[in-house]
């Protein structure tokens, strides 16, 4: 059986991109399942898989990871691993799914996890906000908190993988198209919001925010190939401090694209659990390389556009 993929909310799984993508265990917290019921849950999991990684966002409540520590602990198992991810939820979301992909292939537990900081570096996860003045998770200037307050003011914000903020000429456009704002993924001062150098998709979720800048100027300018709605994340408010907002990712849907990434990267052994790792830490015991290993944590960018290829013009 593949390995168990896990999550700590409903809400970061997505629909499959296909029938062979395995589904994602959810393991609720604390004030949704008692202590011995979560203990029988992972038990169960370990049974029939063998290995369970769990995706746990930097932005879950404290009790919930908690929660997964001690179940680890009480069960005294090495065969969980706690990913940690600071993506916004659904960055994270179709993080999940990509391991799930991923986890009916061949490759070892200890790669799967691993794998999990290899595939955010590509994930460009982001959102259109109706305002910035409670945005702490990623940089924003003075002036750009200051313009937060404005009425009518739009920003698209990039969370990852490296942080970028554009102001929105013309409220970042309307519904129906008109107002289409920041032409060819340009801002208000011109500055452009980085986009994947690959192909990619794009999934959305519409929160309270009227835009269509996600879908009418950005997916053209990323050239995304394919736009797919979902339903905003229950925690996507909090974590963008808004909950006027458009949230988008922009990913690698393809599992062939993904294996090849993965199998690109050079494998290490641990030196601790003896688990096969990617990058320069295990992502079961999160023991690092020893001195004197070397193992770039990504591709370098000559590898990368090997692996994945030129974006479609």
């Amino acid at each position: 059986m593949p390995t168990a993929i896990a999550v700590i909310s409903a809400d970061l799984v997505l629909p499959p991109t296909d029938p062979q993508t395995p589904p994602a265990a959810v393991l609720p917290g604390p004030d949704a399942r008692p202590l011995d019921a979560a203990l029988t849950d992972v038990r169960q999991l370990l049974d029939h898989h063998g290995h369970l990684i769990v995706v746990c966002p930097d932005s879950a409540p404290p009790a919930a990871v908690q929660r997964l520590h001690a179940v680890r602990a009480l069960l005294e198992s090495d065969r969980i691993a706690i990913v940690r991810t600071a993506l916004p939820p659904l960055g994270a979301a179709v993080l999940v799914r990509q391991l799930r992909q991923l986890s009916a292939c061949d490759f070892s537990p200890g790669v799967l996890a691993s794998a999990a900081r290899l595939l955010t570096h590509y994930v460009y996860a982001g959102a259109v906000l109706g305002s910035v003045a409670k945005l702490d998770r990623v940089p924003v200037g003075l002036g750009s908190h200051l313009k937060g307050w404005l009425p009518g003011a739009h920003f698209a914000v990039l969370a990852g993988p490296t942080p970028q903020l554009v102001r929105l000429p013309g409220g970042g456009g309307g519904r129906g198209g008109r107002g289409g704002g920041a032409r060819g993924g340009r801002g208000a001062d011109g500055e452009q919001l980085a986009g994947p150098e690959f192909a990619t998709d794009l999934v959305l979720a519409r929160g309270q925010l009227q835009t269509d800048w996600p879908t009418a100027t950005l997916a053209p300018r990323w050239r995304a190939r394919a736009v797919q709605e979902t339903a905003l994340p229950e925690s996507s408010a909090r974590w963008w401090g808004t909950g006027r907002l458009v949230e988008f990712t922009a990913y690698l849907p393809d599992l062939p694209v993904l294996h090849q990434l993965v199998t690109s990267v050079r494998r290490e052994t641990c030196h601790w659990c003896r688990m096969e790792l990617l990058g320069d830490r295990c992502g079961f015991c999160a023991a690092p390389l020893t001195r004197g290993e070397a193992a770039p944590p990504v591709l370098t960018a000559p590898a990368a556009r090997t692996a994945l290829g030129p974006a479609p013009r």
